[in-house]
């Protein structure tokens, strides 16, 4: 079955809801909006999974490993299982998907 997606219609929703914000879900993986506010951040985390970021609009710092790089409009980060945090200034919207090590 072939499913298609419009990223530019799902909600997203703030980063305390963040659950909400997966619209696809198998074992091996999951996709998500992440869309953070003008001087918004998504906290440290430890990430057992392979990230995939996408970024649709905007731009972002990201911290992987304590490693700095920003990524911008129609640029992908992609990461092994790393400590990530995010913070952008102007605002971002994101396409992250996590894919389970195995």
């Amino acid at each position: 079955m072939i499913e298609v997606f419009d990223l530019a219609t799902i909600p997203a929703y703030p980063y305390e809801k963040r659950e909400k914000n997966v619209f696809y879900q198998a074992k091996e993986f999951k996709t998500r909006i992440i869309d953070l506010p003008p001087n918004g951040q998504m906290p440290t985390c430890e990430m057992a999974s392979y990230i995939v970021f996408y970024v649709m609009s905007g731009k972002v710092d990201v911290s992987v490993n304590l490693e700095k790089v920003t990524i911008g409009e129609k640029q992908c980060l992609i990461t092994k299982p790393a400590t990530l945090s995010m913070k952008t200034d102007n605002g971002v919207k994101l396409l992250g998907i996590q894919i389970v090590k195995g």
